[in-house]
């Protein structure tokens, strides 16, 4: 993939994603503002219904009792009347329709229930009732002729929520009187605004109080007290038809935060997860995308160094052949020797090379058989140092045996091992600079119910970045001339599937111009 394309790509990708996480904080966000205004709402809805159910069942309380006496007394001390009519003429029956309306004022001076004072103390009470009477005359009785009317119909109600509208006014002068506390109970306000709450799916905790101008009076609920922190409600009580009220009602909800986050929960909740889903899925596959993208580049790395590789035993090999068609080569029997044992010596090592990319295609694929038996791990160790040893002693330097663990027996493969092992120093030897000795040390110990071999060398070192990932496929350190030193970046992606594959451990100790210490970590098997 192009690099600008792949950048490109993950930077649309990171938008995207940038703004799905955006577009779900502000719809929560909302959502939390739209369910605090909702309560909010419908909280002064229930305080505002629990006031007008106490000033109504009040009003009533004085009401009902005045109407008993008002009924039992009769007559009222004044009275007036006023009616109004209307009159509709049927030619076709011969018939003259008359409707009347009319409002009757009965006036009423009693002492009202519950007023304490002198003696006559009383109140003045009107009530309105509303006559409607229909008469239906023939037009003959109209002139004389007839002397009666055919039918007539009349109707008479009582005009009560008239008649409570200005009983008001009396109610609030003489209720002022008494103390709130006579007026409404704690349990009473309670008992509305749970109702009232409950109608209005508002099942929440909350604490109230009564106020006479601004003072706390003695109706308030078990637990009140005023908070800053939660959000309060107001209402004047007792209002009737005045502008202004002594007292008011204040109601808090503690639980209000709790409720409204616990109405979203589920959604949000929902939202949240499908969110790190989404930011998982994004990662996961930016990092597969990055991964592949190295792979690729790996993968071109090593067809590269593999074509250089095969290149020079091929321009050998063809050499060879060209000069063992020169007739002074072919008549002298050593120098066609020395040109088959060159060929025979490049195309062995051009097998190496493809069997070690078959070995590490088949460990992939799990077809590679590892049979394991006991073993004496210190004889593995001497017989990967006597490999090496020729190549270490050529360019004047030593393998050292520091062989301390006194458990030895493990459970392995001893040709596979055995390669791990060499591969290991074998590299100490290519990434040891030409111009110095390889300097090798193994050591071996004891830890609990494991043995360790540690392979430490003086060569190149490597930095901590390539440590990360010197154990993976392919992967070789660039050096500006990625050929300077043999290989395909296999060895130890080979060892670390050997090792695994032993229930073992390999790790890396390195610092860049230091060296570097292989440790390998092994099961140990009883005796």
């Amino acid at each position: 993939m192009n690099k600008k394309l792949f950048y490109l790509l993950i930077v649309l990708m990171s938008l995207s994603l940038i703004g799905i996480i955006f577009v779900q904080g502000y719809w929560i966000s909302s959502s939390v503002d739209a369910k605090r205004e909702q309560f909010s709402f419908n909280a002064r809805q229930a305080l505002s219904a629990v006031v007008d159910r106490i000033e109504n069942r009040e009003l009533e309380d004085y009401y009902y009792p005045v109407q008993k006496m008002v009924d039992s007394i009769g007559l009222p001390d004044e009275l007036s009347f006023e009616e109004y009519f209307y009159i509709n003429e049927d030619l076709v029956n011969n018939e003259i329709t008359l409707y009347s309306s009319g409002i009757l004022q009965e006036d009423f001076k009693i002492t009202a229930p519950g007023v304490t004072g002198e003696e006559g103390d009383s109140i003045e009470f009107k009530r309105y009732a509303n006559r409607r009477s229909t008469q239906i005359i023939k037009r003959g009785s109209v002139d004389g002729n007839e002397s009666s009317t055919s039918n007539r119909i009349q109707e008479f109600s009582r005009l009560l929520d008239y008649e409570k509208y200005q009983f008001s006014g009396i109610v609030s002068d003489i209720a002022n009187r008494i103390p709130i506390h006579n007026r409404v109970t704690e349990e009473e306000i309670s008992k509305l605004l749970t109702i009232e709450l409950v109608e209005r799916n508002l099942e929440t905790d909350f604490e109230f109080g009564v106020y006479s101008n601004d003072l706390l009076t003695r109706v308030r609920s078990k637990d009140f007290k005023f908070r800053k922190s939660a959000p309060g409600y107001s209402e004047p009580i007792f209002l009737y038809d005045k502008d202004v009220s002594d007292y008011s009602l204040y109601v808090q909800f503690p639980g209000e935060k709790k409720f409204v986050i616990s109405s979203i929960l589920g959604m949000a909740g929902l939202s949240i997860i499908f969110t790190l889903i989404i930011v998982i899925a994004y990662s996961s596959a930016l990092h597969q995308l990055n991964k592949q993208r190295q792979i690729s580049q790996i993968k071109t790395d090593f067809i590269n160094n593999m074509t250089h590789e095969f290149k020079t035993p091929i321009a050998t090999i063809n050499l060879a052949l060209d000069a063992l068609k020169n007739s002074k080569i072919s008549s002298s029997p050593e120098k066609v020797a020395y040109y088959q044992g060159l060929i025979r010596e490049e195309n062995k090592r051009m097998h190496g090379q493809v069997e070690n990319v078959l070995r590490i295609s088949k460990l992939e694929k799990n077809e590679l058989d590892i049979n394991k038996e006991r073993l004496d791990m210190h004889e593995l160790v001497e017989d990967a140092s006597n490999h090496i040893l020729l190549l270490v002693e050529d360019r004047g330097g030593y393998i050292n045996l520091h062989l301390d663990a006194e458990r030895t027996p493990v459970l392995a493969n001893e040709s596979h091992f055995t390669n791990v092992l060499v591969n290991i120093m074998d590299n100490a030897v290519k990434y040891t600079p030409e111009d110095r000795a390889p300097e090798i040390d193994v050591y071996t110990e004891n830890t609990k119910d494991s043995i360790v071999i540690k392979i430490k060398d003086k060569g190149d070192g490597m930095s901590k970045t390539v440590q990360k990932k010197v154990f993976d496929k392919f992967y070789r350190e660039h050096t500006g001339d990625i050929h300077n030193v043999k290989g395909h970046g296999l060895g130890l992606a080979y060892a670390k599937r050997i090792v695994d594959d032993h229930q073992g451990e390999i790790s890396v100790e390195s610092e860049k111009g230091m060296g570097s210490t292989f440790i390998i970590k092994l099961p140990l098997i009883s005796l």
